[in-house]
């Protein structure tokens, strides 16, 4: 599976290698690596407004989960430090869970959060890369309320 993840990140790479770069970018895609890992779009509505779309795969030894997660962010420039963007905003998760060896007898259930997200966004000048490394914790409603704290990522981007 990261295979395929890095095989996407490399061809979108080639894809928009001639597109030009400023500091700011319209969209982006590429990779999100952390407790889990998965493709990450994010596109701007203005310069400082934009949705960021996850889609990703956390496997445990007794579950499975698929999550799309999409997120409203403001972001906020930083003084002195050309590229470089702090950012926070919220939204939510839909996705499901397959459980493995659960002595519940349960096979799979519905996941739905609510989720936040506090980070930090860098746009290389000159070069078609973005990195984001933020903190998502989430409240999940289903199939089990709980805080899970552990939203920790890091996104590595291709911008066009």
């Amino acid at each position: 599976m990261k295979q395929l993840f890095l095989s996407i990140l490399f061809a979108s790479f080639l894809m928009f290698a001639s597109t030009s770069t400023k500091a700011q970018y319209k969209n982006a895609l590429g990779v999100r690596l952390g407790d889990a890992y998965g493709v990450t779009f994010k596109t701007f509505l203005q310069s400082d407004r934009a949705l960021d779309f996850i889609l990703n795969i956390r496997s445990r030894s007794n579950y499975s989960e698929f999550r799309l997660t999409g997120l409203y962010e403001v972001h906020n420039a930083i003084q002195g430090a050309p590229g470089l963007r702090w950012y926070y905003g919220g939204g939510g998760t839909l996705g499901s869970v397959d459980y493995k060896n659960d002595w519940r007898d349960r096979d799979n259930d519905l996941l739905l959060s609510v989720d936040g997200v506090l980070g930090l966004d860098y746009k290389f000048d000159g070069a078609p890369i973005n990195l984001s490394l933020d903190w998502k914790p989430a409240l999940e409603l289903a199939p089990d309320t709980d805080f899970d704290p552990r939203g920790v990522g890091l996104s590595v981007r291709i911008t066009f």
